[in-house]
């Protein structure tokens, strides 16, 4: 029961939420939120007893409602003291009537396309508010179309929990402050929206495709939300933009590989993996998605990353993979997009190349960066680059210490594997 629960949670939290921000307006996300968790404990609660509902998503969907609704009817009797704007409990009441429980979702308006009428779709926009800054658009829409906690989006994007937590408390207080709208954006408003949705698509994507914690070493369902979200963007003419393309390429050819990143639950090393476990039918769409990106005039990271994954993907083996133009494609992403994995890609695709050394000593000053210590994705490679270069003791220290660092289970198997073999 409770896999069942964490399975509707995470594929229908975000729709839940958007339904009831539908109804009751963005000012009431707090509330929302609330009464969506309670939900899900009450689903815990009563389905283990009466059984799952034919319609699970659509009872948690009125359950929800009923919960917000009786803690607007209490706010209504008993306003808080100091409350700015004592109306808005009586004005979301207002809104949330019976016919909210409904998952059918209105058209904008007579000319709107049908993929903005995508509630989630919608609920991105919304959170990707102009008032908002770039940090806390992330953070809200991963939380709220996500289903994201504040420790999950915390570990996405290496930040303190608690300064996740104060982000996000701004940012609801933010949109309730300007009285923001749950409507899908102008058209003329889309260019300075569609940065911050794609950005926000992508974390999602990352956390998927990588976990940072847990014992999964990637969340597949992440990452097919993902793809369902960027996949409603390059469907509508305004969002089907070449980096919209790009981002969507990169995202199909890198899922393409997640069948053979696992094998008896253990880590597959890329040079280890068997390539006829790799999606084919997600490289061909890749491949015509990065076609498409190649059309306009700005370079962006998604598209250089999405050229590295095509290159990865056209190699029909490890040792034929053209490791010059992956360095000289991450060369043109670290003066786009420098950021530390991208300083790490590029050491290790030097390594491949034959520059084990100079890809050595990049590794090495990486781990000398004290927000890059806590990495261990930058010790494991400075322990694979150690090992290649024969340097045991350093190879084993290097290690261990990225064994002391938080990583999902697999990784964690996968380290101590490869220490145990440095031994042998």
């Amino acid at each position: 029961m409770d896999a069942l629960v964490e399975r509707l949670f995470r594929h229908e939290y975000g729709g839940i939420v958007a339904a009831l921000t539908r109804a009751m307006g963005p000012a009431e996300l707090d509330l929302i939120d609330d009464a969506v968790q309670e939900a899900l404990i009450a689903a815990l609660r009563t389905w283990s007893i009466r059984g799952v509902p034919d319609n699970p998503a659509g009872w948690l969907v009125r359950v929800a409602r009923n919960r917000a609704r009786d803690e607007l009817r209490r706010r209504a009797r008993h306003p808080r003291f100091g409350d700015d704007d004592p109306s808005s409990s009586a004005g979301g009441f207002a809104r949330l009537s019976d016919d909210a429980s409904s998952t059918d979702v209105d058209p904008f308006d007579a000319d709107a396309t049908p993929v903005l009428a995508d509630d989630r779709l919608r609920l991105v926009f919304t959170c990707c508010h102009p008032a908002l800054s770039p940090d806390s658009r992330v953070a809200l829409t991963l939380k709220c179309v996500s289903g994201f906690g504040v420790d999950e989006i915390a570990r996405a994007f290496r930040a303190d929990a608690r300064a996740v937590a104060q982000r996000l408390v701004r940012a609801k207080r933010t949109l309730r402050d300007v009285r923001a709208e749950f409507a899908a954006p102008e058209v003329s408003e889309l260019p300075d929206r569609l940065d911050d949705v794609l950005t926000v698509v992508y974390a999602i994507f990352n956390e998927g495709h990588t976990a940072t914690a847990g014992d999964a070493l990637f969340r597949r369902e992440l990452c097919e939300e993902a793809l369902r979200l960027q996949e409603l963007l390059v469907a509508w003419t305004p969002t089907a933009v070449p980096e919209s393309h790009g981002l969507l390429a990169l995202m199909l050819l890198t899922t393409a590989r997640l069948p053979a990143r696992l094998d008896a639950g253990r880590v597959v090393r890329l040079d280890r993996q068997d390539r006829a476990r790799w999606d084919r039918r997600l490289i061909a769409r890749g491949f015509d998605h990065l076609a498409r990106a190649a059309s306009g005039e700005r370079l962006t990271r998604y598209h250089i990353e999405a050229e590295i994954a095509a290159l990865h993907a056209q190699a029909p083996e490890y040792a034929s993979t053209d490791w010059a133009r992956v360095v000289d494609a991450y060369d043109r992403l670290v003066r786009l997009a420098p950021t530390p994995m991208v300083h790490l890609a590029r050491a290790i695709a030097m390594a491949e190349r034959g520059d084990v050394r100079a890809a050595h000593a990049a590794v090495v000053s990486l781990t000398r960066d004290p927000a890059l210590a806590s990495m261990p994705e930058v010790h494991a490679a400075r322990a694979e680059l150690a090992r290649r270069l024969g340097r045991s003791d350093e190879a084993s220290r290097a290690y261990r210490t990225a064994l002391e660092l938080p990583s999902p289970d697999p990784v964690r198997h996968h380290l101590a594997d490869e220490l145990t073999r440095l031994s042998e």
